[in-house]
């Protein structure tokens, strides 16, 4: 009989948590996040060819606080998502692999992904006038 080898039935809640792992997590969740996002994007596409009604009707969601927070996560969850997939990048490439690095790499996917959604935002209350 083989000797009984005592490992974690479920690593995830025994490891200690990183800040990388919290962030891989994180996007796979905007990745999901996307994929409903794109739906509200079909549908303000499909309204803008409906016609002025069906459009007024998107318009108006979107302009609710709730559509204005549903719009600004699936912002968030874009640029998260982009720096995210190019520190996945620097790391299939082979680079960033000793621990400060990796701290570093996340850290800065993290921070340019907050920096992107604001600056987005703040650009486009400059240019549509804070409509």
């Amino acid at each position: 009989m083989a000797p009984r080898i005592d490992r974690p039935l479920s690593p995830f809640l025994t490891y200690r948590w990183t800040l990388t792992m919290a962030m891989s997590i994180v996007h796979r969740i905007t990745g999901i996040g996307l994929y409903v996002g794109t739906l509200l994007m079909a549908w303000w596409l499909i309204a803008t060819a409906s016609g002025p009604g069906a459009y007024a009707n998107i318009q108006g969601f979107t302009s609710s606080w709730i559509g204005r927070v549903i719009v600004f996560g699936y912002t968030w969850a874009l640029m998260h998502h982009l720096f995210s997939g190019i520190r996945h990048l620097v790391w299939d490439l082979g680079y960033g692999f000793s621990p400060t690095e990796r701290e570093s790499l996340t850290w800065a996917a993290l921070i340019a992904g907050i920096a992107a959604t604001v600056l987005i935002w703040i650009i486009a209350y400059l240019v549509g006038g804070g409509r």
